[in-house]
Order: C-alpha cells, then structure tokens, then sequence
C-alpha cells in the first residue's frame, strides 16, 4: 500500500472517486486493484520504496503496495542499490573503503573496487558470496569537503564526508533546496574522530605552543622561532590547502576565535598531508598545522597556557574533547531513504566492530571508555592549585568525595560558542550513550551528569548554568534513549561550577575546554 506521505493525495481522489491521470512521465504506479494510477518523475528506488516528483510535490510511495510501469521502472528481481558519496579524500581514502569491507565480511559479501576514469572516482561493488551476484555499488568522488556539499546541494550525492561542519550558507542553501535543516536529528553523523595539531621536526627544541601564538604564527604576527621560546631563526610555515575540511577547520577553529581572518601568505600549502608531515620532518626550523592521524613521524606540540597549564594531543584527550582542537569526522545526508543495503551498512558503522576498523586505520574511535580516577593525570590537584577564593574547601571535597568512588566516561559534552546548543560532536555523543541505554549496557548503575564552567563571573552563578547543563544533556540523552528501560538505570545531574579547571580561562580556547558536561558511572 502507499506511505503515509501519499494518504492526503489519495483521500482526495477517494472523495471525488476518480482516477488520478497525468501526462504520460517516467512511470505510473498503479495500486494492485487498479483503481488509483499515480504518475511522476521516478527519483529513485531503495528497493522497497519508490520515490516519485508529482504534481502534488515529491512523494514516496511503498513498492509492496503497487505495479510499477514506463521506460524508468527498476527491476525487482535484479535491483542494485546504488550510492552516491562524495567529499573529503581522508575519509573516502581510508576509513570509509576500511568500513565497507569490514561490513561486506561481517555480512557474508564480497566488496571490490573498481577505479574511475579518474583520481578523484572510483565504486565499490558488493556481491554475494555465495553467487557473485552484484548487490549495491557505492560510488565515490573524492575531491574536498566544499565538493561534497556542493554535489549534495546539486542532488548529485547521497552522503558528504566532512572534516568540518556544514557552513551556515550551505546550511541555507540545503533549506532552500528542500532539504530540510541539516543540522538536525539524524541529517548527520560524527564517524571518527581527529584533532588539528602543531607539529615540529624531532631535532627542533620547542616543545609546546599556546593557541593565541600558534593564531598569530598563522596570521603572520609571529614568524621567528625567538618569540616562542626557540631559537633567533624564521618559521617555515606549513598549512593544509585551504580548500581542505582540515584546512577550513584550523580557520574555524584557530583564527576565528583569534579574530583573524586571513592566513599569513608565506606558508607552503600542501594538498597531501603525508607530503606536508615528511616536509616537517625534513625542516628542523618548520612548523605544520594537520591532522592527529597524519601526523607522520612529527613531533606534536603540546597546546600551553599562561596559567601553567598544557594538554598533549592523544587518543582519549581527543575523545573527550579536552584537547580543545578536535576536528570531528561527519557524513551528511538528504532527508530521503537511502537503500536497504545502505542503511544497513551506516547501521554497522555505529556498531563495536566499526569503531576497531576506525582505531586501526589511525583515526579516533567513539567507543565510551570507563577512566578511573587514577588514570585521569593530576585533574584534581589542579582543580586544588587553581582553586579561587570563591571555590570553598567544603566543595572541594564534596567534588572529591563524590568523584573518586566512581570512573568517568570518555563520553563528554560541549557546547558551541555563545550557546546552549550541543556542539556537534556531543550531539553524537547524545545518540551513542542514547544507544548503549538502549541495549542495556549500564542498567542497574549509575550515570551522574556532571556541569563544569569556566571562571568567567561569580562561582554561585556559575556552579548554577552548570548544573542546568548538565540537567539539559541528561534530558537529552533520555529523550534520544527512546526503547530504553530508564527504570533499570540511575540517571542524576550535579554541578561544580569551575572546581576543576581543563585550561587557562585567559583565551577563548580555555573557557570552552572548560565549559563541560562529563559523564561519570558506578
């Protein structure tokens, strides 16, 4: 029978009891007893569900319930489904053919790739194991992230591979388009995980850099290595092509806050990130901005404060965000059904199997990790040394005693500038602990939802927006949680306010590390 998004055209016809007839299109579905003919462009096949423009607007239409006839009709018995992806070359390169074969073993198919005419293109095509028959072919062009929106944008895609999030114009373009908000529930997906990071040839002496220098590196204030505590000798800049998601990113995330809005035009940009890694490697006096994951044989820089305090880039410092650059791996999608084999397959890349293919192909997985509080480095002796005046030792210890009976997630939760909106990594978040309700991976424990601030006013006023952040992720998470038993779970909600400082509230890089929401279980 057809969706319930063609029962306004069809009660319509009912009324006046006639047939719908249109000009002969692409194809007419006609319901098993005849009595309705719907006709229309075909926009696709899922190999359940047509999709049809109509007079009446673009409608999809259950294949069970019809007989489909004209020149543009599929084939049921021989269907393949088919899948446009397209964007940036990191992803297309490396995780996502890792993942595809990965869920062809998981699902007893054979994948194969088959290159394009081109560079930029090549397919994966899926068959049975067991005859060879050809099942979906997944096609992809791998060129940057501002393609891939513009081939969604043009319904030449299915799914963009981002390196950063989608652009407020493209956003508006995507609405305009009919697409919908696709910033919204399920129109995009956190894959993997990486981080922008400085780094330096091994023989070069400095070993750490604050974001507002490494801004100012960037901008072209800073270009000798004597103002940043290394030797009177200039800085070989090396930048990703700006026309990358990485590159995009590090002006997002490094020169924006910074108030700049322009790269110095000095620096050597590089399309390919192991050119721009072995480059660095090379230079003793060079300095790269690029990703964790192809940081190469480099040196990273650890990200430092004035206030004494630095954060090294590493797997779990990424996976909770207290680095304060990670760079989130996203796909975007239309508001339409993809095929069967499709959603089956994004289905698995949430999975546990998936996040060992993402861990192994270099980028940071998203599966929560328990850390006790002996693992969590000197947190709470900083939380002591950095103490105000207004921070009480009464609420030192009431934070201490009661953290230190439990272990905290790796799960954590941001949120973006001058908002109380999730960033989109943490709206990720939302769907994964969502999930892992859902299955019952913490029933009969505790999950307490945890607000920090920054130092930024008074501490009451402070422990208070905490608190009703962390009260809004815990809504959050229960309303996402939707099958899951919360009887069986312990959901609650405290706040410390600033008690325990990631980085110097002196930049605006430190005051988002340490405006949080962490997850903490028993």
């Amino acid at each position: 029978m057809f969706k319930a998004t063609c029962a306004a055209v069809f009660a319509a016809l009912f009324f006046f009891g006639t047939t719908l007839s249109v000009a002969a299109q692409d194809v007419t579905l006609t319901s098993r007893d005849s009595s309705i003919a719907l006709s229309g462009t075909l926009l696709g096949f899922d190999g359940e569900f047509y999709r049809i423009q109509t007079d009446y607007g673009e409608l999809t239409v259950d294949g069970s319930g019809v007989l489909c006839e004209g020149p543009a009709c599929p084939s049921l018995s021989d269907y393949v489904a088919e899948l446009q992806i397209s964007g940036a070359p990191t992803l297309g390169a490396v995780v996502m053919p890792a993942l595809i074969t990965a869920f062809a073993q998981k699902e007893g198919y054979i994948a194969e790739r088959e290159d394009g005419p081109d560079a930029t293109s090549f397919s994966y095509l899926i068959r049975r194991a067991d005859d060879a028959k050809l099942v979906a072919q997944f096609f992809f062009r791998v060129t940057n992230t501002d393609e891939g929106f513009a081939d969604l944008l043009a319904d030449e895609a299915d799914i963009v591979m981002a390196l950063r999030e989608i652009r407020p114009e493209e956003r508006n373009r995507a609405r305009e388009a009919g697409m919908g908000d696709m910033t919204g529930t399920n129109r995009s997906r956190v894959l993997a995980l990486d981080a922008i990071v400085p780094v330096v040839s091994g023989s070069n002496p400095v070993r750490g850099i604050s974001p507002s220098d490494l801004a100012q590196v960037l901008a072209g204030h800073i270009t000798n290595w004597q103002a940043l505590g290394g030797p009177d000798v200039p800085i070989d800049l090396h930048l990703p092509s700006e026309a990358s998601g990485l590159g995009q990113a590090i002006m997002d995330q490094l020169m924006a806050p910074a108030s700049f809005d322009t790269f110095t035009d000095t620096a050597i940009r590089h399309e390919d990130p192991t050119a721009l890694a072995q480059a660095v490697l090379a230079d003793t006096f060079a300095l790269g901005v690029t990703s964790y994951a192809a940081r190469g044989g480099t040196q990273a820089l650890m990200l430092t404060g004035t206030c004494g305090f630095s954060m090294q880039a590493s797997r779990r410092a990424i996976k909770t965000e207290d680095y304060p650059l990670t760079a989130p791996m996203f796909l975007y999608f239309p508001a339409r059904r993809l095929p069967q084999l499709a959603r089956e397959f994004l289905a698995f890349t949430r999975g546990p199997a998936a996040q060992i293919v993402i861990r192994r192909s270099g980028f940071v997985d998203q599966t929560p990790e328990e850390i006790g509080v002996e693992e969590q480095g000197n947190r709470f002796t900083n939380a002591i040394s950095q103490a105000g005046t207004e921070i009480t030792l009464g609420e030192l210890q009431r934070m201490t005693s009661t953290l230190v009976p439990m272990s905290r997630l790796s799960t954590s939760f941001r949120f973006e500038a001058g908002s109380i909106r999730l960033d989109a990594q943490s709206r990720s978040n939302v769907q994964q602990l969502a999930r892992a309700l859902e299955v019952g991976q913490y029933d009969a424990r505790r999950l307490l939802f945890v607000g920090f601030s920054d130092g930024n006013g008074a501490a009451e006023a402070n422990r208070d927006i905490a608190l009703r952040r962390a009260e809004a992720v815990r809504r959050a998470v229960s309303e996402a949680a939707i099958t899951a038993n919360l009887a069986r779970v312990e959901l609650g909600v405290d706040a410390f306010g600033e008690a325990m400082p990631m980085a110097c509230d002196d930049s605006s890089w430190g005051r988002r590390a340490n405006r949080r929401v962490e997850v903490w279980v028993r």
